[in-house]
C-alpha cells in the first residue's frame, strides 16, 4: 500500500506563509507530479512529506495512519535527490546497501536486493565503481537503486533529473516511467518542468505561491486549463494568450472581438460574460493554421521562424505587439517582417474572464 492523503497543510516560516491548506490524496501506486515555477513550495510540500520538516497546520496520513509526527526514519519512504547525495568514498554496492545494513538487515537479503536492483536499473557493471567514476545518468540510476533496494512505501524524487543534458534527460525520464510501471509502487516527484510532468504523471499539481491551482491528468490540462497560470504554465510552446473584448452574448454562444482582425464566436456559459467585458482568449500554437486567405484569419508580421525538420515555429506580432507563436506542418519557412494570414479555428480556443478563469474551451 502506498496512499497518502494531505488535509488542510500550512507551512510558515515566522511570519512568511510558504503553502497555504493543502489538500491532496494520492492513490495507491500512482505517480504524481508536482509542477510549477521556482519558489512555489513544491520541494517544501515534499520535504513535508518525507518528514524532513513538518507542517504548522493539518494533517498528513500515509495508508491511513497519522504520521504529522513521525519521524522520516519511520514513515517507511525513500527519497531521490537532485544531487544524487553518494558517498563518494564508497563502492556503488556500499552506497546501495547502506541504509538496509544501517537496520541490520541480513547480508543474503540485502545482497539479493542488490541484485534485482542492480538488475533492473542496468547498473550491475558498475557495482565496484565508486561514484567518481560514472556518469551523471549512472550515478542517478545508483541514486534511484538506492531507494529501490529499500522497498519503500512509497517514493519522493525532488528535481531528479535537473543536472543531466538534454538527451540523457529524455532517455532517463522514459527509464523511470518503465520502473514505476513494473514496480507500481506510488511515486510523488517534483519538477519545474511541464514536460517532465505531461510525460510522467498520472495526475499532475500545478502550485503556484504556495497553492494548488488545479489537479488532474496531463491532458485534462493541457484540454481544459482552469485559469490562465495553468494555461500558460503547461503546454510547449505555451499557450497563445490573446486580449478580447465581448461584442454580444447570446445563450451559449459568446462573440469576441480582438487584435489583427480577431473574431471568433464560441461557445461559452453566457451568464458569465456580458457584452464590453475584457477577456483573454488562448489557443496553442499547435492548433494555428497558415491561410492564404485574408478572409476569416489573423493578419500577422513574422519575427522568427524556426526551421525544425517537419514543423516550423513561426514567432509573430500582431496588430501593435501582441505575439503569438503558430507551430506549423509544414516546411516553408517565412521570412523575418513577412505579412502572414493565420487562422485560429473557433473550436480550439479558450476564453478566460477578467479574472483569469475559464468560462469556455472546445
Amino acid at each position: 500500500m502506498g496512499r497518502i492523503t494531505l488535509t488542510d497543510i500550512d507551512r510558515a516560516y515566522g511570519k512568511m506563509k510558504i503553502l497555504h491548506n493543502i489538500n491532496l490524496d494520492v492513490g495507491d501506486g500512482e505517480m504524481l507530479v508536482l509542477v510549477g515555477p521556482s519558489g512555489c513550495g513544491k520541494s517544501t510540500l515534499l520535504r513535508l512529506i518525507a518528514g524532513l520538516d513538518r507542517p504548522t497546520g493539518g494533517r498528513i496520513e500515509i495508508d491511513g495512519a497519522d504520521v504529522t509526527e513521525v519521524s522520516a526514519a519511520r514513515r517507511g519512504l525513500a527519497m531521490v535527490f537532485q544531487s544524487y547525495a553518494l558517498y563518494p568514498h564508497m563502492s556503488v554496492r556500499q552506497n546501495l546497501a547502506f541504509g538496509l545494513e544501517n537496520i541490520r538487515m541480513p547480508k543474503a537479503e540485502i545482497d539479493a536486493r542488490i541484485a534485482e536492483a542492480a538488475r533492473m536499473l542496468d547498473i550491475a557493471p558498475y557495482l565496484d565503481r565508486r561514484p567518481g567514476q560514472l556518469s551523471g545518468g549512472q550515478k542517478q540510476r545508483v541514486a534511484i537503486g538506492r531507494a529501490v533496494v529499500r522497498n519503500p512505501t512509497a517514493f519522493l524524487l525532488d528535481e531528479p533529473l535537473s543536472n543531466l543534458d538534454a538527451e540523457l534527460r529524455i532517455s532517463t525520464r522514459a527509464e523511470l516511467a518503465a520502473l514505476h510501471k513494473r514496480l507500481a509502487t506510488t511515486m510523488i516527484y517534483v519538477t519545474h518542468d511541464q514536460v517532465e510532468a505531461m510525460t510522467l504523471a498520472d495526475r499532475i499539481v500545478v502550485m503556484r505561491s504556495g497553492r494548488i491551482e488545479q489537479v488532474g491528468r496531463p491532458l485534462d490540462l493541457y484540454n481544459a486549463p482552469a485559469n490562465l497560470f495553468v494555461a500558460g504554465f503547461i503546454g510547449a510552446p505555451r499557450m497563445n494568450l490573446l486580449p478580447v473584448k465581448v461584442s454580444s452574448v447570446s445563450g451559449t454562444q459568446v462573440h469576441v472581438e480582438g487584435p489583427g482582425g480577431l473574431s471568433a464566436t464560441i461557445a461559452a456559459d453566457g451568464t458569465a460574460l456580458r457584452p464590453g467585458d475584457e477577456a483573454t482568449l488562448g489557443i496553442r500554437p499547435h492548433d494555428i493554421e497558415l491561410s492564404d486567405d485574408s478572409k476569416g484569419s489573423v493578419e500577422a508580421r513574422v519575427t522568427l521562424a524556426e526551421a525544425l525538420g517537419p514543423e516550423t515555429v513561426v514567432h509573430a506580432i500582431i496588430a501593435g505587439d501582441n505575439r503569438l507563436v503558430a507551430v506549423l506542418k509544414r516546411q516553408d519557412v517565412q521570412t523575418q517582417g513577412q505579412p502572414i494570414n493565420l487562422t485560429l479555428p473557433t473550436e480550439r480556443m479558450h476564453l478566460f474572464d477578467s479574472a483569469g478563469l475559464r468560462v469556455a474551451s472546445r
